[in-house]
């Protein structure tokens, strides 16, 4: 594989939280453009690696260098602003703010005013600020949410407040989106929505990684897929190499689903 077309390359990543190994010598290799599956069962470690890529979490061991850069260590808004961007499993959106000032905030990463510019609203600050605004209602647009621009977010419709912690990671400039569990808890409508979007997102130049419980889901979209069991990554390869892999039916899948 040409050096040039890896994103990301996680080498040996090791975490421990007290005597339990939550991580142990996982390797992953993210290739630009692609979208990449991570599986696995309960406590197979997944957000665990999803926190040491995004830098909530420090890895006791390894490498993780993403576009050419070392990053393990980093903090969350130094890796983001490398280009990681991510969603969590459990809705983390500002409640008691609108759809359109959720989005805002994500976009203030790429931000240059500064403290006293914004204070004095300066002519550079106004301007940035009607920029934020209408890159923020583009991208809520591009999600399938202009309609809902004014609403506050605790009062969106499950699926829609998915889409909206999405349009807000996207305000990021991101080269790689990082999704954990993007589709749980939605409807086949909201699920088949979902679908389209992520495929949107990836025809349009990001770099998807996704954590996803919906196999049929992940099997649909991934370009690669790994697994990962009680830490350790036992299977990796194609969707359909991967689901007749007997070490992933016996772990995860089921014989049934094979």
């Amino acid at each position: 594989m040409p050096a040039d077309n890896i994103l990301l390359a996680a080498c040996g990543i090791r975490k421990h939280f007290g005597g339990l190994a939550a991580l142990s010598d996982v390797s992953i290799t993210v290739r630009r453009g692609e979208i990449f599956g991570l599986i696995g069962p309960n406590g197979a470690g997944k957000t665990t690696l999803f926190n040491v890529l995004t830098g909530l979490a420090v890895p006791d061991a390894g490498t993780l260098i993403f576009d050419g850069h070392r990053i393990e260590g980093l903090k969350p808004h130094a890796v983001a602003g490398h280009g990681i961007a991510r969603t969590f499993q459990n809705i983390r959106l500002f409640g008691s703010m609108t759809a359109l000032e959720n989005v805002m905030v994500g976009r203030h990463l790429r931000s240059h005013t500064g403290v006293l510019g914004a204070a004095f609203r300066t002519r550079a600050a106004v301007a940035e600020e009607r920029a934020i605004t209408r890159r923020a209602q583009e991208l809520l647009d591009y999600c399938g949410l202009a309609a809902r621009a004014g609403n506050l977010a605790r009062d969106l419709p499950y699926g829609d407040q998915r889409r909206l912690e999405i349009a807000r990671a996207l305000a990021t400039d991101p080269k790689l989106l990082a999704l954990d569990e993007p589709a749980a808890g939605m409807n086949a409508t909201e699920t088949v929505a979902l679908k389209a979007l992520l495929e949107r997102i990836r025809s349009d130049g990001i770099t998807l990684l996704l954590i996803e419980h919906d196999m049929k889901l992940v099997m649909a979209l991934s370009n690669s897929v790994t697994v990962l069991d009680y830490g350790e990554k036992i299977a990796e390869g194609a969707p359909e190499s991967v689901r007749r892999d007997p070490r992933v039916i016996e772990a995860y899948l089921g014989g049934g689903f094979a």
